[in-house]
């Protein structure tokens, strides 16, 4: 932490020189994605772009929200730069699972449909690059979509185990455990060890804030044999850099299985709609799925890299909303008790970023988005027994908190953790185990009081 310490001093001195003053007044806290931070808190605050891009960038983000927001199509199509959709797919297009740029969901009901919600598959079983191999007939990722007269992979079903339990004043909750299963499978059987892991998809603001703070800087965060004893030890997941062809410090996905946005939007093209790029331009089929390899192609790839890098700077440059009633006693007091709970030693309020070289008002920024981007073994409870490169089956990426206190205005709905089994803040506090089970248990023993303060502070992000 002291490295961390000297790192921010070093930025902030910086921006001082260059008359950007740090205030550390209740405004600063505010600008959570700092000097790029807007202040919306509508139901479409997740979608402007950061302030400050050039008049060239921001046409570009235009273009990227178009490619983002509309539907892909079967090949062939007189929209030639839109075609190519599947042939399996779980998603028509980005926003079918970031709606609004937001949070996914699991299905409310059995029967509906998934909303940003999907199932990942592993076998024990890795490449040379240190990948792990997802199942032979379904490959990485459970598609429950595809085109006409192809067979989708097949049909998801949750259902939920509920879990009493009582805060130490004697108030009832309960948690509910997903259990996941695969239905109507259309390509055979699953591997006897293939693991599943259900994922929602993330709020997509400030993401280009995260790729642009310093390696070293979160490095100087992990403590991986918790050398200081506090429970902590946190550790980064080195994974496949696919553009540079070498080995990389991954930031984003549940796992922090991406070590950039390219890379990571061009996994989702693959993964969630079957549309080929130049980073990845294979089909999304597995050796018994003939009828999928035989489809016919929007092209190659199936979008351009001039079109797929509009779509990465959209992704880079969609702005963190400002945290709001900031000078509320109450969001003060979860404040103090956010420290004292040791929340922060994962969830890291102010980090800085260095120089963003698409993206230059991204550079020099200090930031509040409460994540250390690094593994943490979360126990257990959260476990979904699914290595991805050096990440472990239970251990989670800290994910950031700014915005959270807008998904139900956003999205219509509180559901979170990575698969969307906490139903509202309290809960996914709760759900935390491993060396997040001491913060679950302060919280556990609150008074009733002090947890109304937690959760405000939470829901003003």
């Amino acid at each position: 932490m002291r490295v961390l310490s000297v790192v921010l001093l070093s930025v902030g001195l910086m921006l001082c020189a260059a008359g950007l003053v740090l205030a550390q007044d209740g405004q600063s806290q505010a600008l959570l994605g700092g000097q790029t931070t807007v202040f919306n808190d509508t139901p479409n605050a997740f979608g402007f772009p950061a302030p400050g891009l050039s008049r060239e960038e921001r046409l570009l983000f235009a273009v990227g929200n178009s490619f983002f927001r509309l539907n892909w199509v079967t090949a062939p199509a007189s929209t030639e730069a839109r075609d190519g959709l599947g042939p399996l797919f779980n998603s028509r297009s980005c926003a079918g699972c970031h709606f609004k740029d937001g949070r996914g969901r699991p299905p409310e009901f059995d029967g509906e449909a998934p909303t940003g919600y999907l199932v990942r598959l592993k076998i024990p079983e890795r490449t040379l690059s240190g990948a792990y191999l997802g199942d032979p007939n379904y490959g990485g990722q459970f598609q429950t979509e595809a085109l006409e007269r192809i067979a989708a992979e097949g049909d998801l079903r949750i259902t939920y185990v509920e879990l009493p339990g009582q805060y130490a004043d004697g108030t009832p909750y309960s948690l509910r455990q997903p259990v996941v299963t695969l239905e109507n499978l259309n390509y055979g059987e699953l591997d006897p060890e293939v693991t599943l892991s259900p994922r929602v998809a993330s709020q997509m603001i400030g993401l280009g804030l995260l790729e642009a703070v310093p390696q070293e800087m979160l490095l100087a965060l992990a403590d991986p044999t918790d050398a200081d004893g506090d429970g902590i030890s946190g550790r980064p997941n080195w994974v496949w850099d696919l553009y540079n062809n070498r080995r990389a410090m991954g930031r984003f996905g549940w796992k922090a299985n991406q070590p950039h946005l390219l890379q990571q939007v061009a996994s989702a093209f693959s993964g969630d709609m079957g549309i080929t790029t130049g980073l990845l331009p294979l089909q999304n089929c597995t050796a018994v799925q003939a009828d999928c390899a035989a489809a016919v192609e929007g092209g190659t790839p199936e979008i351009s890299d001039d079109d797929l890098l509009k779509v990465v700077l959209y992704t880079q440059t969609l702005a963190v909303p400002a945290q709001r009633n900031v000078d509320d006693p109450l969001v003060q007091r979860g404040r103090e008790l956010f420290a004292e709970a040791k929340c922060s030693a994962c969830h890291v309020e102010t980090l800085a970023t260095g120089i963003h070289p698409e993206a230059p008002t991204l550079s020099h920024q200090i930031i509040h988005p409460y994540t250390d981007l690094l593994l943490h073994d979360m126990g257990e409870g959260l476990a979904d027994g699914s290595p991805d490169f050096e990440a472990t089956g239970s251990e989670w990426r800290t994910p950031p908190l700014w915005g959270i206190g807008l998904i139900e205005t956003v999205n219509g709905h509180t559901n979170f953790l990575h698969d969307g089994r906490a139903r509202n803040l309290a809960e996914a506090i709760l759900w935390h185990g491993g060396e997040g089970a001491a913060s679950a248990e302060a919280f556990r023993t609150m008074s009733a009081d002090d947890r109304a303060a937690l959760l405000a502070l939470l829901k003003s992000f």
